[in-house]
């Protein structure tokens, strides 16, 4: 229900701050590290980094604390950093569920290879040819990297209950003979069908595919809150204030860490 770009660019000093400790309640969030690394903490004593190529996976239930800092990448020679993050609504019923913490490094992201070297595709949520990412998946959804090689075309084809919409990082592409430039987004039509995907350039192009069953039940956002009802944003800020998503412990975990 969220997308946020963090755009390519060289990273000189490392990011020490981050995003500073704030809450989260009734959603999941889902950063992919293109490149980089993202240190995450948590206030149910959670401490990790995830590298190029990783997923960190946080569902925020019934109430969290986190703080995140997006960095170059410690173990490449490259300054560069390039990333996203999605908030991903949760069924009610999962809403009241405590948090949870998933990281899966670039090694263990599920890759299809494409046929007559097209390309390839990383399944970051979801299913694709018989592969399954390890993100739990509430509502059939998927989010996928598709990366084309120059002149190959990418076929997909998705039902009719399904929303869908891509994200073009860093290049121009043609999509369903329709030439879009680098930074659009773009939602398809809700019906049962297609999209082509024709790399024109002389270099390999990446494309974002994401999309799911459509949400049935109310969706009311407030910052970093995302309920059902009014009532329920009221209830998630009264129950941060009175202190019930805890706190960051971050020495203990720098000690434990080091």
């Amino acid at each position: 229900m969220f997308l946020d770009h963090v755009a390519p660019k060289i990273q000189t000093q490392p990011n020490n701050n981050g995003t500073g400790a704030h809450p989260h309640r009734g959603i999941a969030t889902l950063t992919y590290v293109i490149d980089g690394e993202v240190e995450h903490f948590d206030s149910i004593g959670n401490r990790q980094k995830v590298h190029s190529g990783g997923i960190q996976w946080m569902k925020a239930g019934n109430g969290i604390i986190h703080n995140e800092s997006l960095s170059y990448d410690s173990k490449n020679t490259s300054k560069r950093i390039h990333a996203f993050q999605f908030w991903i609504n949760l069924p009610a019923d999962i809403k009241a569920q405590k948090p949870e913490y998933l990281a899966i490094q670039g090694n263990d992201v599920p890759v299809k290879e494409l046929p007559d070297n097209n390309g390839w595709l990383k399944v970051i949520v979801g299913q694709y040819a018989g592969l399954a990412s390890q993100i739990p998946n509430y509502l059939p959804q998927f989010i996928y990297h598709l990366h084309l090689e120059p002149g190959k075309q990418f076929l997909f084809e998705f039902d009719s209950d399904f929303e869908v919409a891509a994200f073009l990082p860093s290049q121009n592409v043609t999509v369903n003979d329709t030439r879009f430039n680098a930074g659009e987004f773009i939602l398809f039509d809700k019906e049962k069908g297609s999209v082509v995907i024709n790399n024109t350039l002389t270099e390999a192009i990446d494309i974002l595919l994401f999309g799911g069953e459509a949400y049935t039940e109310p969706i009311v956002a407030e910052g970093p809150f995302v309920m059902n009802t009014q009532s329920g944003i009221a209830e998630a800020y009264k129950d941060f204030y009175a202190g019930k998503y805890g706190t960051i412990k971050v020495h203990k975990y720098k000690q434990k860490a080091d």
